[in-house]
C-alpha cells in the first residue's frame, strides 16, 4: 500500500464528485489508530459540563475546491473521508492539521484529533487543540485543551512576529467558534504576549470575541502570574484598527513643587478618523490641572489636532510675596486640501503666561521658548505662482515676571496678507527670465512702551529680471529689480528709543543690481590601496568657489519705517561676497558593482544590483519604470564631509545712513549673511562664515558652524552638535556659544550683549522597545552662570510585552522653577501605561 507515502487529492466542495475521485483507488486497509492520550474519553465529552455547541449556519456552496494530503491510509465512504498520520485539509485561505480527521465533503463537516491545529483566515488566526470538530462551509467549530492567536504569525524555525501591532493570544479548556473571526473562550485567559509564558494574562470564566473585540465579566488581571486587580467587567481588542472607549489607566508620581500626583483620563472615540481625550489631575501643593486632546485624520494629508492644558494654581508665598503661576495653553493645527493645488493650512497657540510653561511643561526646550507664532493661511500654487491669503499672530517674551513686575511682551500681528510670488519664468526667447514678489497687508505692532495707533496697512512690489549665462564650467547670472513699499503709518525720523509714531504715510523704493558668479568645480580623486584600506573605495575632493555682487540705491528714509518683519529692513548696501565649499566624497569605482537595493515597483518588490550609473536592473524593470529609483548612497558619491567659508565685504560701510553706532543694527543683507547679530558701528567686512558637516557612517553625524568676527577677534556664535549611533548605544553632545550684540531698550530694558553659553550631553544603552535593561541620561549646564538648567535619569526593563520604567529629573530655571520629580511608567502591550512618565519625556 501507500503507507508514508503523501497523497493529494482535489475535490469540489459540492455534493458531486471531483473527477478524479472516481478513478482513485480505495485502500482497505483500516484507519491507523492514534494515540490513547490525544483522544477523548467519549464522542460528547464536554457537553456534559454545560458548553454550547457552536451555532451553524448553512451558507450557499460557491465551488470552492478542498485540498487533502495525508501520509497514512485513506478510506472513503460515500461523501465521508477517514484520513490518518500527519493530516492537512486546505480550504481557500484556511488549512486544517491533525493526526486523525474524518471528513464530510458533502457537509463541509470535519472530526480531527490529535495535534489539530487550524490556520489562517483573514484575521491570521492560529488555533491549537487536542481536538475539536469543524465546519469548513460556516467557519463554525469547537475545540478542547485551546492555546491560539489572532494577529500573529511565525514558524517552528523562527520567532514569531506581529502581523500588527495588538496581537491577540488566547488559551481555554473550551473555545468555540461561532464565525469567521467570532469566538466564545471557556476557563480561559487572553493577552497580547507571546505563550507559554507572557507577561500579563486576562483570566474569565468566559470571553466573548465579536467584532474585534473580547469582553468579560468577572476577569482577574495578572502580571507575571500575580493577580493584581479583580475587575468586574473588562473589553479588550482583538483586532490591530480597534479603538475602543474607555477610562485609562490612572496617572500617579510625586514632584518637589506639584506634591502628590494622581489624574485619570477618559478616552471617547468619536468615529473612525476622530478621536477626543480629557483628562484631570490634582497637584497636592498647587491645585487642579485639565488637559483635553482632539485628533482627526481625513482623506491625503488632511487632519486636525487641539490641545489644551491649564492650571487653577493655588499659588504660593516666596519672600513674603504671593506668586500664581496659573494659566492656560490651547494649541491647534490642521490641514485641509481643496484640490491637489490648494489647501488650506493653520497652526495656532494661545498661551495666557509665559510662567506658567515655564514652570509646568514637561519639555525644556519647550519650556524656555519665549516665542510663539501663530499662522494661517489659504494656498493656491499652480504653473510657478503662489497666491495666498495669509494671517499671523507673533507673540514674544522680553522679559520675565518678577515679584514687583510683570510680563513684558510684544506682539505683531499680520491681519490679514494677500501675498502673489512667482518662481522664475522665461521671458520668451530672449533668455531672460522674470520672476515678482508681492504683498499688500494690515500690520499691528503693541509693546509695553509702544504700540501703533490701529493698523498700519503695508503694499510690497518687488519684480525682478534676470540674465543667467553658462559656458565652460562657469555660471553668471546678473539681475535687475525695482521695489517699492507704500506705507500708510511710518514714525518720527530719529534713532531714539522707544519710537514716535507719525500719521505720515511714507514710500520706500529701491533699485537693486545684482550679479552671482559661480566658479568651475575644482576636483580631485584620491586613488591608492592606503585609501582604498581605509575607506574601501576612491576618495574625491571637490572645490566650488562662488562670488556675488550686490548694489541696492534708493532708500533714504530707512529711519522712517515701523518695524513688524523682515521686509521692513530693507536698506542701502555695496557688497561683495565671496565663498566656497569643500567637499569629499567616497566614490565609488565604474567597475564595482552596487550592492543589491531594495527598489519598489508597480506594487512589487524587485532587487536591483544596478552599476554605477543605474544602467542595470533585474528583468521587468527598466530605468524608464515608472517607481524605478536607485539608491545614490549605495550606488554613487557617498559624502563624508561638507564644509561652507563665506565672507562680504561691504563698500558703504554705513548702508546708506542706516547704521546707527552703539546699537545693535539688522539689515536684510545682514540676515542674508547670519542670523545673527554683529553691526554696531559702521564696518567694512563681516563675520567669517563657517558651516562645516562630516558623517562618517549612518551612525556618526558632526556639525560645527561659527561665526567669527575677524574684526573684534571672537567668535559671535559657536554652535557644536555631535551625535553617535551604534548598536544599542547613542550618544549626543550639544554646544552653544552666543556672544553677540544684545537688545537696546526694546520693551522698558537694555541689553548691550547677548552672552551665553550652554552644553547638552545625552548618553544611553537600550531603546524604547530593546528587550532587558536599558538606561538613559541626559543633561544641559548654563557654562557662564555655571548651573545646571536640567537633567534626568531614566532606567527600564523590557520583558516580551511588559516593560517598566523609573526617571528622577530636576529642572533649575532661576526663580521660576526649582522641581525634582521622580516618574515611572509600567507599560502592558495592546493594554496602555500606568503612571506619568510620558512617550514624549522618554530619553529612549
Amino acid at each position: 500500500m501507500l503507507r508514508g507515502i503523501y497523497l493529494l487529492i482535489t475535490i469540489t466542495l459540492a455534493p458531486v464528485i471531483h473527477p478524479q475521485l472516481r478513478a482513485q483507488e480505495v485502500s482497505s486497509e483500516a484507519p491507523r489508530p492514534v494515540a490513547a492520550e490525544t483522544l477523548p474519553d467519549a464522542p460528547d465529552d464536554g457537553r456534559e459540563k454545560g458548553y454550547p455547541e457552536a451555532v451553524i449556519v448553512p451558507l450557499p456552496d460557491d465551488g470552492s475546491t478542498v485540498t487533502i494530503e495525508s501520509a497514512g491510509p485513506q478510506t472513503k465512504t460515500g461523501s465521508r473521508y477517514t484520513l490518518d498520520r500527519d493530516v492537512v485539509i486546505t480550504y481557500k485561505d484556511r488549512k486544517v492539521e491533525a493526526d486523525h480527521i474524518d471528513y464530510d465533503s458533502d457537509t463541509g463537516e470535519m472530526n480531527a484529533a490529535g495535534h489539530l491545529k487550524v490556520t489562517g483566515g483573514e484575521n491570521d488566526e492560529v488555533i491549537n487543540a487536542s481536538r475539536g470538530s469543524m465546519n469548513l462551509k460556516t467557519q463554525t467549530g469547537r475545540f478542547f485543551d485551546v492555546n491560539g492567536s489572532v494577529g500573529l504569525h511565525g514558524s517552528k524555525t523562527s520567532k514569531n512576529i506581529y502581523s500588527n501591532g495588538h496581537p491577540f493570544l488566547f488559551e481555554g479548556k473550551v473555545v468555540v467558534k461561532t464565525g469567521p473571526k467570532n469566538y466564545d473562550i471557556y476557563d480561559g485567559s487572553v493577552t497580547s504576549c507571546e505563550l507559554p509564558h507572557p507577561d500579563w494574562q486576562l483570566f474569565a470564566g468566559r470571553f466573548s470575541v465579536k467584532d474585534g473585540k473580547a469582553s468579560a465579566h468577572n476577569s482577574t488581571f495578572r502580571v507575571m502570574g500575580m493577580p493584581l486587580v479583580f475587575l468586574p467587567y473588562i473589553t479588550h481588542p482583538s483586532e490591530g484598527e480597534q479603538r475602543q472607549s474607555g477610562f485609562m489607566i490612572p496617572v500617579i508620581g510625586q514632584s518637589s513643587t506639584r506634591g502628590f500626583v494622581l489624574g485619570e483620563q477618559f478616552y471617547l472615540v468619536l468615529s473612525r478618523s476622530a478621536d477626543l481625550t480629557v483628562g484631570l489631575e490634582y497637584y497636592s501643593k498647587r491645585g487642579w490641572s485639565q488637559t483635553g486632546t482632539f485628533r482627526y485624520r481625513g482623506l491625503g494629508n488632511n487632519f486636525v489636532m487641539a490641545h489644551y492644558s491649564g492650571l487653577l494654581d493655588r499659588g504660593y508665598i516666596s519672600d513674603g510675596q504671593y506668586i500664581n503661576q496659573g494659566g492656560e495653553d490651547i494649541l491647534f493645527s490642521g490641514r485641509y486640501d481643496l484640490s491637489a493645488h490648494t489647501r488650506m493650512v493653520g497652526n495656532a497657540e494661545y498661551l495666557s503666561s509665559y510662567a506658567y510653561r515655564t514652570a509646568f511643561d514637561d519639555n525644556f526646550n519647550q519650556a524656555v521658548s519665549s516665542d510663539i507664532l501663530s499662522v494661517g493661511y489659504l494656498t493656491h500654487q499652480a504653473d510657478g505662482y503662489s497666491w495666498s491669503i495669509r494671517a499671523d499672530r507673533y507673540q514674544g517674551l522680553k522679559q520675565t515676571a518678577t515679584a514687583t513686575q510683570t510680563e513684558q511682551q510684544i506682539r505683531i500681528f499680520h491681519t490679514p496678507a494677500f501675498d502673489l510670488f512667482s518662481t522664475e519664468h522665461r521671458l520668451g526667447q530672449t533668455g531672460l527670465e522674470w520672476s515678482v514678489e508681492s504683498e499688500a497687508t494690515s500690520l499691528k505692532r503693541v509693546q509695553p512702551n509702544f504700540s501703533t495707533t490701529g493698523l498700519t496697512h503695508r503694499f510690497d512690489l518687488h519684480p525682478q529680471i534676470a540674465f543667467p549665462l553658462k559656458a565652460g564650467g562657469w555660471s553668471v547670472r546678473p539681475s535687475v529689480g525695482v521695489r517699492d513699499t507704500l506705507y500708510t503709518r511710518s514714525k518720527e525720523n530719529r534713532t531714539t528709543v522707544p519710537p514716535v509714531e507719525s500719521g505720515e504715510g511714507i514710500n520706500r523704493a529701491d533699485v537693486e543690481f545684482d550679479v552671482e558668479g559661480r566658479l568651475p568645480v575644482l576636483e580631485r580623486t584620491f586613488s591608492s590601496p592606503f585609501v582604498h584600506k581605509l575607506f574601501g573605495d576612491d576618495i574625491r575632493h571637490t572645490i566650488e568657489p562662488e562670488v556675488d555682487y550686490r548694489l541696492v540705491r534708493g532708500v533714504d528714509n530707512f529711519h522712517r519705517v515701523l518695524r513688524f518683519d523682515d521686509t521692513d529692513v530693507v536698506s542701502n548696501t555695496n557688497q561683495f561676497q565671496y565663498g566656497l565649499t569643500q567637499r569629499i566624497f567616497v566614490h565609488r569605482k565604474s567597475n564595482k558593482p552596487c550592492p543589491a537595493v531594495v527598489i519598489p515597483y508597480a506594487g512589487q518588490t524587485w532587487m536591483s544590483t544596478a552599476s554605477p550609473n543605474n544602467s542595470g536592473s533585474t528583468p521587468g524593470a527598466t530605468t524608464s519604470d515608472p517607481g524605478y529609483t536607485a539608491s545614490p548612497e549605495s550606488c554613487g558619491n557617498r559624502e563624508l564631509i561638507s564644509w561652507k567659508l563665506a565672507q562680504v565685504h561691504f563698500f558703504d560701510q554705513n548702508f546708506g545712513g542706516a547704521v546707527v553706532t552703539g546699537r545693535r543694527n539688522i539689515f536684510d543683507s545682514t540676515l542674508a549673511i547670519s542670523g545673527v547679530a554683529f553691526l554696531t558701528e559702521p564696518r567694512a567686512i563681516s563675520p567669517l562664515i563657517s558651516r562645516l558637516r562630516v558623517r562618517t557612517s549612518d551612525n556618526v553625524d558632526v556639525e560645527w558652524d561659527f561665526d567669527v568676527d575677524t574684526g573684534a577677534k571672537k567668535f559671535t556664535s559657536n554652535n557644536v552638535l555631535v551625535n553617535i549611533h551604534e548598536g544599542n548605544i547613542f550618544s549626543g553632545l550639544g554646544y552653544a556659544r552666543l556672544n553677540a550684540p544684545g537688545r537696546f531698550n526694546v520693551a522698558g530694558f537694555s541689553s548691550a550683549i547677548s552672552d551665553f553659553t550652554q552644553l547638552r550631553l545625552l548618553l544611553g544603552y537600550g531603546g524604547p522597545t530593546h528587550k532587558g535593561f536599558g538606561m538613559a541620561a541626559n543633561a544641559g549646564y548654563d557654562l557662564h552662570l555655571s548651573e545646571l538648567q536640567y537633567g534626568a535619569l531614566q532606567v527600564q526593563y523590557n520583558w516580551d510585552c511588559c516593560g517598566f520604567s523609573v526617571e528622577y529629573r530636576k529642572y533649575e530655571l532661576g526663580s521660576v522653577r526649582n522641581e525634582n520629580s521622580y516618574r515611572f511608567n509600567l507599560t502592558l502591550a495592546n493594554i496602555g501605561s500606568a503612571g506619568n512618565l510620558s512617550r514624549a519625556q522618554r530619553l529612549f
